[in-house]
């Protein structure tokens, strides 16, 4: 495991995330909470998000049609706009370093898009690529860095997206390639069920009919746990709570703008449903072998806390 560190040495994460914008809509409150700590953090992106919903109307030519496959041949002008987008988002964050996996040499992958798409059929798409192969990119990079801790989604991807699970796997088979005295900590992304419940409710009071006529969004369904990794608040084994991250994030947040939409508490993605941005995230400390969660042996702490 990574050695300890005391108040005085800064901790370094690495955060492995899909596409641009997951990083701060995941895991905005954690990467923020320790920028502001003076920590290190570095973000890892697996693709540009090619295939992304594009959501201002002067950007609509970006998006690829629905439904339609993808000729290897052509070029991506969503990606390279989102490459852009992730490098402000990165840069408002304040994070000490950001890339794309193939950037620095070795195969660049692409955006699969949902399941029973044609773009899965390309032939970079991320989510058939060999996980071991592109392991050892992210190995790479690992073994440059040294995290203390390296955090990415958990072994359901968040809400079930192709390239999410495949981030997860490739994760977790950089770290299992690694001696055991050298593997990073790996944490991935939940959701308490006590947190959603308070989130549901926060978006129903706060969100009138008035103001999600005038704001253009509508409630999520009474129950969308099935998109979301929701789970038992006794499964969860690490938190950062951290309200006052909460402007850094969203100033990430508002850099990615083909994708997302900030509206006060929440931000928006295209299908006009609200996320609330309530200053928290939660984590499980993954088996570096299996990829499940490790059992929990004691109260909730925060990633600075996560050290042995």
């Amino acid at each position: 495991m990574a050695a300890v560190h005391g108040e005085d040495i800064p901790l370094r994460l690495l955060l492995i995330h899909a596409h641009p914008d997951d990083e701060s809509l995941a895991t905005g409150v954690t990467m923020a909470h320790h920028v502001e700590r003076g920590d290190e953090v570095h973000v890892l992106t697996c693709t540009l998000g090619q295939e992304g919903e594009v959501i201002p109307t002067e950007l609509k030519h970006l998006e690829l049609p629905v439904g339609q496959p993808r000729d290897p041949d052509a070029p991506d002008p969503l990606g390279e706009v989102r490459r852009a987008e992730l490098a402000a988002a990165m840069t408002a964050m304040g994070v000490a370093s950001h890339r794309v996996l193939g950037e620095d040499g070795g195969p660049w992958w692409r955006d699969s898009g949902m399941v029973g798409t044609p773009s899965a059929a390309h032939p970079r798409a991320f989510a058939g690529a060999d996980v071991e192969a592109v392991g050892a990119q992210v190995r790479s990079l690992i073994d440059e860095l040294a995290p203390d801790a390296v955090v990415t989604y958990d072994l359901h991807g968040g809400y079930g997206h192709p390239d999410h699970i495949q981030t997860h796997r490739v994760t977790l088979a950089a770290i299992r390639g690694m001696a055991v005295e050298r593997r990073p900590q790996v944490f991935g992304v939940v959701t308490p069920t006590s947190w959603y419940e308070q989130d549901l409710a926060w978006l129903r009071r706060e969100l009138t009919p008035q103001r999600c006529a005038e704001w253009g969004v509508h409630l999520p369904p009474e129950d969308d746990t099935h998109q979301l990794s929701v789970v038992p608040d006794e499964a969860v084994s690490h938190a950062t709570v951290a309200p006052d991250a909460v402007p850094r994030q969203r100033a990430a947040i508002a850099e990615h703008r083909t994708q997302v939409r900030l509206i006060p508490g929440a931000f928006v993605l295209s299908n006009d449903l609200p996320t609330r941005t309530a200053g928290r995230e939660a984590y499980q400390l993954l088996d570096p072998d299996s990829g499940r969660p490790q059992p929990v042996t004691g109260p909730i702490t925060d990633l600075w806390g996560a050290r042995e």
